[in-house]
C-alpha cells in the first residue's frame, strides 16, 4: 500500500514541477490549484523536501535537478535576505540545503545551512529567554511570544551544533525547548498554540492560541508539532524528558480522533456536518508518532503502540484523503487547514501536509525520516 501511495505522489510531483516552474506552492484556496510565489512563504521549503524524497526514491533525475533549482532559490533569498522577520527559518532550510548535504554531502549546501542557522539565532531575545515568533525585535504584541511551531525549527540549530561544536546553538534551543516543554504543554497533555512572555523580563503572561479554537482549546496542528518537535528534539539531546514529553502529546493526540482517524482542526470544536478537518496535522502527528518508536528499544511495551498509531494515520489518509488516482490533482491530500479560525483555505491543499505524508510513507517503505537530522552510516 505504501508503495502504491508513493507512485502515486511521484506522478503527481513530476506533473507539478511542469505545472509551478520555478515558483513554489504553498495552499489552494478553494479550488484544485496551488496558490503560487516566489519563494517568499514560510512554507517554500516544503516544496524542496518533497524533492528530495522523490528524487531519493526514483532514479529519475528530473526531480534531483528541480530539488537543486529550488536551493538555488534558497541561496538568492538568503543573499538578498528576503522575508525573515519570523523563525521558520528551519522549515525553509531544513528540507532544502540541509536535505541536500543529508544526500549527497554538499559542502555548498552545508555553507548555506549554517548562515540560516545563524539566521535564526538572531531571533534569540536573551533577556526573556525565547525565540520571538514573529515580528522584528521590539515588536508591541510579538515580542516575547512563542508558538508551538518552533519546535521543529529547532532542528536546524542541533544540527549547526553537532556540525560546528559551537555550543550557543545547542545552549538556545535546548534553553527555548524547556521554555515550550513548561509552558506551552498543559498537565492534560494537551497543548497551547502560543504562550506571551515579558519581552524585558521573560515573566509569564498569559497562554493563548492565533489558529485554534479558542486560547484554552487544543489546536491539531499544534499538538502535532509538539508530538514531533519533541521527539526530534530528544534524539539529539538524548533527553528521556523531552521523549516523555512527545508521548504524552502523542496519546493525547491519538485518543482524541474521530472514527476514521483524521483529526479535525481543533479538538475542542463543536463536531457538525460541516467543521473542517485538518489533513496535514494528521500527517504531522504520523511523522511524530513513527519518529517515537524509532527511539523506543524493541522490548519497550509503547513501541508497538506508537508504530500502529503512526501505520493507522497514515492508512486513513491514504485511504480516505489522498488524491490517489487522480490525474489532475496538483496536492496529495486534501481537507487540509491552514487556518480554518479564519476562514483562511479551510478545506484545501496544503505543502506542508503533502510534505508531511510523504515523508510517513517513505519513513514505512523505505526507512526514510526526512531531513530533521543526519542519518546513521550504512
Amino acid at each position: 500500500m505504501w508503495q502504491q501511495a508513493i507512485e502515486d505522489a511521484l506522478g503527481v510531483t513530476k506533473r507539478n514541477i511542469t505545472r509551478f516552474g520555478d515558483r513554489f506552492p504553498h495552499v489552494s484556496a478553494g479550488d484544485e490549484h496551488y496558490t503560487l510565489n516566489d519563494n517568499t512563504e514560510w512554507t517554500a521549503g516544503f516544496w524542496s523536501g518533497i524533492l528530495w524524497l522523490c528524487s531519493e526514491y526514483s532514479e529519475d533525475p528530473v526531480y534531483r535537478e528541480q530539488a537543486l533549482r529550488t536551493v538555488q532559490s534558497f541561496r538568492h533569498r538568503m543573499d538578498h535576505k528576503i522575508i525573515f522577520d519570523h523563525h521558520d527559518i528551519g522549515f525553509l532550510y531544513s528540507l532544502s540545503s540541509k536535505a541536500q548535504w543529508i544526500i549527497e554531502r554538499d559542502a555548498g549546501a552545508a555553507q548555506l545551512t549554517l548562515e540560516a542557522a545563524d539566521m535564526l539565532m538572531k531571533r534569540w531575545r536573551e533577556e526573556a529567554g525565547l525565540i520571538q515568533a514573529w515580528g522584528k525585535e521590539g515588536d508591541s504584541v510579538n515580542g516575547g511570544r512563542i508558538i508551538i511551531d518552533c519546535l521543529l525549527n529547532l532542528p536546524l540549530l542541533l544540527w549547526a551544533h553537532e556540525q560546528t561544536g559551537n555550543d550557543a546553538y545547542r545552549r538556545v534551543a535546548e534553553l527555548h525547548a524547556r521554555k515550550s516543554r513548561r509552558f506551552l504543554v498543559r498537565g492534560d497533555d494537551s497543548s497551547y498554540h502560543t504562550f506571551y512572555f515579558d519581552p524585558a523580563t521573560g515573566d509569564a503572561i498569559r497562554g493563548g492560541t492565533h489558529q485554534g479554537y479558542g486560547d484554552g482549546s487544543t489546536w491539531t496542528r499544534g499538538q502535532a508539532w509538539g508530538i514531533y518537535g519533541f521527539a526530534l528534539i530528544s534524539r539529539y539531546l538524548q533527553s528521556p524528558e523531552m521523549l516523555e514529553t512527545a508521548k504524552r502529546l502523542g496519546r493525547y493526540f491519538v485518543a482524541h480522533l474521530p472514527e476514521d482517524g483524521v483529526a479535525y482542526w481543533d479538538f475542542d470544536v463543536p463536531v457538525g456536518p460541516d467543521t473542517k478537518r485538518d489533513s496535514s496535522a494528521s500527517a504531522i502527528a504520523a511523522c511524530g508518532l513513527l519518529e517515537i518508536a524509532a527511539q523506543l528499544d524493541s522490548a519497550d511495551p509503547e513501541r508497538r503502540f506508537f508504530q500502529e498509531a503512526g501505520e493507522a494515520s497514515v492508512k486513513a489518509l491514504a485511504e480516505q484523503y489522498s488524491t490517489l488516482g487522480s490525474e489532475h490533482a496538483e496536492g496529495l491530500l486534501k481537507h487540509g487547514a491552514y487556518s480554518a479560525r479564519a476562514g483562511d483555505s479551510p478545506d484545501d491543499y496544503t505543502i506542508w501536509g503533502d510534505y508531511y505524508y510523504l515523508e510517513a510513507l517513505m519513513r514505512l517503505e523505505r526507512g526514510i525520516p526526512g531531513y530533521w537530522y543526519e542519518r546513521p552510516a550504512l
